[in-house]
């Protein structure tokens, strides 16, 4: 794993005013890095956060979100690895490994208009155009995607989908998520687009491109994000990261204050163990890219 750069410091209103009493329970919730070929590399797909959101608003991001009870829903059809398989990669039950790729895969057609799912398990829908309405559905909560696929005849396409990471937010943040990272490649013929109220702008780059524009100022990214791509910039191809077989790991970071700004701390970083239980916000806490 990449150590964390020094000058990766988090934003203000990271941590709260004063010590929880009892650490926020941390939601489930799945990310999804998408991934095309480009010449001698790959790119992913890039999301900056509406400014005003309550969670890393302003910071880049990869699509992705919270689970919705009915992502465990069973009637889904499933092409690919069973439930059984994802919940040992990513050390959960099955049936809350089943709800966590269902969520993968409906938050990647909501916020970027990419669907993983086919008429059948060897294939899988091009232009998703034709199923608006039922992306407009999904976002305002009408339809589930277990309704939206059986009224279309589709079958969610697991198999699509590598893990890739699970990262927990640190107990010092009010909103708390426990996020496991999904890579995926985008279909032939699909398109990720921005249309989604959560996103200011959206851009396909490279890795090396993304690390580029946060060391210019131009791009937040917190360290799930920066350690992501800094670990995909390894790989020259999606053939490549898909192939990859890592060992799925739970990552809690701590926060440190040192001077004017808090930064996240990694298991195996010296400053981790002797971290303390919590870090008092200061109204000279700033986002340093």
């Amino acid at each position: 794993m990449p150590e964390l750069p020094e000058e990766l410091t988090l934003p203000k209103g990271y941590v709260a005013d004063g010590p929880p009493a009892v650490p926020a329970p941390a939601k489930d919730s799945a990310t999804v890095v998408l991934l095309r070929d480009v010449p001698g590399s790959i790119e992913v797909f890039l999301l900056r956060r509406v400014l005003g959101m309550a969670f890393a608003g302003g910071m880049t991001a990869f699509p992705g979100g919270g689970l919705d009870g009915r992502d465990a829903d069973t009637s889904v059809a499933w092409a690919g690895p069973e439930p059984a398989w994802w919940a040992h990669r990513f050390g959960c039950a099955p049936e809350k490994a089943r709800a966590l790729v269902c969520a993968a895969v409906r938050e990647t057609f909501e916020e970027a208009g990419v669907l993983l799912a086919g008429p059948d398990g060897d294939s899988v829908v091009g232009d998703t155009t034709r199923y608006a309405e039922y992306r407009a559905a999904l976002v305002s909560r009408q339809v589930s995607l277990a309704q939206f696929l059986a009224e279309e005849g589709l079958v969610l396409r697991a198999d699509l989908l590598r893990p890739w990471a699970n990262w927990v937010t640190p107990i010092d943040e009010p909103r708390r998520y426990d996020t496991r990272f999904f890579i995926a490649a985008l279909p032939e013929g699909q398109r990720a687009d921005g249309v989604t109220s959560e996103a200011e702008d959206v851009e396909w780059c490279t890795p090396a491109e993304a690390l580029a524009a946060w060391r210019e100022g131009r791009r937040g990214l917190l360290p799930p994000t920066w350690m992501t791509l800094a670990e995909l910039a390894e790989h020259s191809s999606v053939a490549s990261a898909l192939a990859e077989d890592r060992a799925i790991d739970k990552i809690i970071p701590k926060v440190v204050r040192e001077g004017s700004v808090i930064r996240a701390v990694l298991p195996g970083d010296p400053r981790y163990d002797a971290a303390p239980g919590h870090v008092d916000a200061e109204p000279g806490d700033r986002i340093e890219r």
